[in-house]
């Protein structure tokens, strides 16, 4: 049976109820608190899942592609995005190259300031090829 969340709009008070399909809407629901039947449904945000795959997937269109050889900023963004969506801390190296691009800074240029990226043998899940 589903569980239904209301607020007594007389005393504030919250509470659930267990109701069956058939028996909400057409049952009587009064707050436990007072007895009072002046109540507001409380509606709670849907979280919908995705597996790995089908986040990452839907950033593979091919217009969100398009310009990223040619706009550091761009590709910044879009790994920052990538970050997020995989829910996983890429680590300090990945935080400082991301942060250049988003500035402008190009791979070639932060392979130059950074000669030994990538080179203390963590793998941070990104291959990276400045």
């Amino acid at each position: 049976m589903p569980n239904y969340e209301y607020r007594c709009i007389d005393c504030n008070h919250k509470f659930e109820i267990f109701l069956s399909y058939q028996e909400y809407g057409s049952t009587s629901v009064c707050c436990p608190a007072c007895g009072k039947s002046h109540l507001k449904r409380i509606i709670k945000p849907v979280r919908v899942a995705r597996f790995d795959g089908g986040r990452l997937e839907s950033m593979a269109d091919p217009s969100q592609l398009a310009g990223l050889d040619d706009d550091p900023q761009t590709l910044g963004k879009m790994m920052r995005q990538m970050s997020k969506e995989l829910g996983e801390d890429m680590g300090a190296e990945f935080d400082e190259v991301v942060d250049r691009l988003e500035k402008g800074h190009s791979p070639e240029e932060i392979e130059r300031d950074i000669p030994d990226l990538g080179a203390d043998g963590s793998d941070t899940g990104s291959d990276l090829d400045l």
